[in-house]
C-alpha cells in the first residue's frame, strides 16, 4: 500500500524522506517534487527496480530514463567525461532544469535499458529533492506520468496515474515549472540541442558559443558520437574523474576485468540516446 508524506509539514517530511530512501533502498519506486514537474524514481544501479519504473509508466527499454543527482561529483563519476562544454554548462546552469546527455561511463554496473552507452544526467534545484538524492545515491528518474499522458505537476495527478505502483508519495505542492528540463547532447563534436524546455536556446548557446538544432542538422553535416576522433578532440581538456566511493552511489566492477563491448567499442556504444518528449525530466 502506497504512503503519502506531505513534505511542507516539518515532521512529515522528516518522516517522508526516510520512508523514502528506505523504499528506494529496497528496490521500490517513489515520486518526488522537482523544480520541473513530479518525478517517479527508483535506484539506478537496481535493474529490477528500473523495470519496475518503465513498467509503471507503460513504457519500454528502448525509452531509458534520466538520471538525478545531488552534486556534481556524483555526475562526473557517471561518465567518461564532461568535456570543455559539458563543464561550463554544469557551471552556469546546475543546479537547474539542463539535462546534459554524455557517454557513460564503461565501468558502471547497471542496466538502464537501451542507451547504447549513454546516459542523460540532471542536477535538479530542488531542496527536497536534493537532499533525497544525497542520501539515495543516483536515481533513474522519469516524469511521474502514464506514457503519452501530461507529466503531473502535483501530487494527486502522479497518484491518480501511478497508484499503488509507487511506495512512496512525497508532496511538495504545485511544481516549481511547468516546462520539462532543456536537454542538450554533449556525445558529438559540438553540443545538439535534443529538446526545448525551462532554460531558453540562446541561454545554451551563450555558454556553449556553438548549437545544433534540428534545423542546423538538415543543412550541415553532424559528426555524431558514432564516429571516433572528432568527438573526443573536440571535448577539449580532459576532466579528471573522482574516485568513486559508496556516498557517490556510483557501483563499479574491478578495473582489471576484461573489458566489455561497450569500453571496447565506445563509437559503436555511444549511438544517439532514445529520449523523448514523454521524458519530461
Amino acid at each position: 500500500m502506497s504512503r503519502r508524506y506531505d513534505c511542507s509539514d516539518p515532521m512529515e517530511r522528516t518522516r517522508g524522506i526516510a520512508e523514502a530512501v528506505s523504499a528506494v533502498r529496497r528496490g521500490e519506486l517513489i515520486v518526488l517534487p522537482t523544480d520541473t514537474v513530479y518525478g517517479v524514481g527508483a535506484d539506478a544501479f537496481l535493474a529490477d527496480a528500473v523495470r519496475k519504473l518503465l513498467d509503471a509508466k507503460g513504457r519500454g527499454r528502448e525509452m531509458p530514463p534520466p538520471v538525478l543527482v545531488g552534486s556534481v561529483r556524483a555526475a562526473t563519476a557517471l561518465v567518461e567525461n564532461l568535456g570543455t562544454y559539458g563543464q561550463d554548462l554544469v557551471d552556469e546552469f546546475w543546479p537547474g532544469a539542463l539535462t546534459l546527455v554524455c557517454r557513460a561511463n564503461p565501468n558502471l554496473m547497471w542496466d538502464l535499458g537501451e542507451t547504447k552507452g549513454t546516459v542523460a544526467l540532471r542536477m535538479p534545484m530542488h531542496e527536497l529533492a536534493v537532499e533525497l538524492l544525497k542520501e539515495t545515491g543516483p536515481m533513474a528518474v522519469s516524469s511521474a506520468n502514464l506514457s503519452g499522458r501530461p507529466a503531473a505537476r502535483d501530487i494527486e495527478e502522479a497518484e491518480k496515474m501511478l497508484g499503488d505502483a509507487v511506495s512512496v508519495y512525497l508532496d511538495g505542492g504545485v511544481s516549481g515549472h511547468a516546462d520539462p528540463s532543456t536537454i542538450v547532447d554533449l556525445t558529438g563534436s559540438v553540443p545538439r540541442l535534443l529538446r526545448a524546455g525551462a532554460i531558453p536556446e540562446d541561454k545554451i548557446r551563450s555558454v556553449v558559443g556553438v548549437l545544433l538544432t534540428e534545423e542546423d542538422e538538415a543543412d550541415e553535416p553532424y559528426e555524431s558520437a558514432e564516429s571516433d576522433g572528432p568527438a573526443d578532440a573536440a571535448s577539449g581538456p580532459e576532466i579528471g574523474k573522482p574516485s568513486l566511493t559508496k556516498g557517490d552511489g556510483a557501483h563499479t566492477r574491478d578495473a582489471s576485468a576484461e573489458p566489455s563491448s561497450e569500453a571496447a567499442e565506445p563509437a559503436e556504444a555511444a549511438a544517439k540516446p532514445s529520449l523523448t518528449k514523454d521524458d519530461e525530466k
